[in-house]
């Protein structure tokens, strides 16, 4: 057992040393290379091959082919163990894990996010020609 003596040394000495812990909240960290946070797909390197649909773990991607050579993914952050694992097999680096793990929200609806191709333009609309 410490004596009384014993302890308000140590409390005593603990107001002149810097704490152990960082201030997160107000300093914000930054996450090494190679961190897997939230991930994002980039819909024009996508083939429809769905990989990353067999290969996720959680079932937290979607592909839906919505015409030629144009694809949607839908990825359920909520589900997501953030492995990395449909990053690693995608043949085309469709996918992208971010250094984002800032993912708190109250409805967890808002954790669905949805990256759908770029709109298709139309050769006698564009008003570069």
């Amino acid at each position: 057992m410490i004596r009384p003596g014993v302890m308000i040394r140590q409390v005593i000495s603990s107001f002149f040393k810097k704490p152990a812990t960082i201030s997160y909240p107000l300093i914000k960290t930054e996450m090494p290379d190679k961190f897997r946070g939230k991930i994002v797909f980039t819909p024009s390197l996508c083939i429809g091959c769905k990989i990353c649909t067999r290969d996720c773990p959680s079932n937290a991607i979607t592909i839906t082919k919505l015409g030629e050579k144009r694809f949607e993914c839908t990825i359920d952050l909520a589900k997501c163990i953030y492995c990395a694992q449909c990053v690693d097999s995608c043949p085309k680096k469709a996918l992208e894990a971010t250094k984002e793990f800032e993912l708190a929200v109250l409805n967890k609806n808002q954790l669905k996010a949805t990256y759908g191709p770029e709109p298709e333009t139309n050769p006698k609309d564009d008003p570069k020609k």
